[in-house]
């Protein structure tokens, strides 16, 4: 059995494939390291590309598009590994990458999970809006990034190059001991894709586990690769998805509280699309309050299991003020700011 599995989830992703797989392989050549391809019924021809050109490459082979939550989740149940990587295919790795983040485990054996700092693949100055350097969320729910606020991302100088302790990793590059994904039920399939990893991060501070950001490693990100940020369908889900994790994980009081001053926040936010005549994208927002309604009742089962478990309710690394006040209010638009302002 290997120690760590690197596990790349594609669907009709070849061209990615081809393109960032040679990376991954060149700086992953250790013999206690595998890499596996779990592909979710692709129609192109990522296979044949596999077992022509990368043969060394472990292939699960999935008999549909299970998305990317509970792709990941059937992949998983057929590695072994102490540690698993969950690895975008469009993220290009660096020489190193891997050692700092199976080291930190390996020294600190109460982090459940570590995340690299992620720069954007197109301009790799910036950081990457899918991760940065490490996720937080604020009081409502909210996610956001050392490095990235809504949609500002900040040019990398260093500001953030110290191992911190996170409210969320990306499922960009999400390196997690296995056996603590197994324990707290692994990523939520209901949720398709789009907020999993930081509700999967929730559950486990929750109890009593934490997630840890390692800058001595770095990667790039393309992102939206799969759904760019003009996609109705990623607005719907982020939206739908972010309402579903408040539910499952939050405690009464809080909840009540949050979801009041959330339907406020997201009607803004559907006028704000009217406004940009983005007609699509403020239905999505609709639908997505529409489909929450709809799934609750499924997930009742979730939240009473979850909240039974919690050890740990209040969440340290969770931001006590609004990113949304911050960012449109008082114009402050760096993580740094942010956080020096409380």
């Amino acid at each position: 059995m290997k120690k760590t599995s690197i596990v790349i989830l594609n669907w009709n992703g070849a061209a990615l494939l081809k393109q960032f797989l040679p990376t991954v392989l060149i700086h992953t050549q250790t013999a206690d390291c595998e890499v596996v391809v779990a592909d979710n019924n692709s129609s192109d021809n990522s296979i044949a590309l596999l077992k022509e050109h990368f043969p060394s490459v472990k292939l699960i082979l999935l008999d549909k598009n299970y998305g990317f939550a509970e792709g990941y989740n059937r992949a998983l149940q057929q590695v072994h590994s102490t540690y698993v990587v969950l690895l975008n295919s469009d993220v290009e790795t660096s020489p190193n990458w891997l050692a700092p983040l199976i080291e930190y485990l390996e020294r600190n054996p109460n982090i459940a999970a570590v995340q690299p700092k992620i720069l954007s693949y197109n301009d790799k100055t910036k950081f990457e809006y899918a991760g940065a350097a490490g996720g937080y969320i604020d009081r409502y729910a909210y996610p956001f990034c050392r490095g990235r606020i809504l949609n500002v991302l900040e040019e990398d100088r260093g500001q953030y190059d110290n191992v911190e302790q996170i409210f969320w990793a990306s499922g960009a590059c999400l390196c997690i001991r296995r056996a603590d994904y197994m324990k707290a039920g692994g990523l939520d399939s209901d949720f398709f894709a789009h907020m999993e990893e930081i509700d999967l991060c929730w559950r486990l501070q929750s109890r009593g586990k934490k997630i840890v950001f390692v800058p001595q490693s770095h990667v790039y990100h393309v992102g939206g690769a799969s759904l760019n940020s003009e996609s109705p369908r990623k607005t719907h889900l982020n939206f739908r998805n972010n309402l579903l994790m408040i539910y499952k994980n939050m405690t009464l009081p809080r909840m009540i509280e949050t979801m009041i001053v959330r339907i406020v926040l997201d009607a803004a936010a559907a006028a704000h699309f009217l406004v940009q005549r983005k007609f699509t994208h403020a239905q999505a927002v609709v639908n997505a309050y529409s489909d929450f309604i709809k799934m609750r009742p499924a997930f009742k089962h979730k939240r009473k299991e979850n909240l039974a478990k919690t050890i740990q309710p209040k969440l340290t690394k969770q931001y006590s003020g609004s990113i949304l006040l911050d960012f449109y209010l008082r114009k402050k638009k760096r993580f740094s700011d942010i956080i020096a302002s409380r």
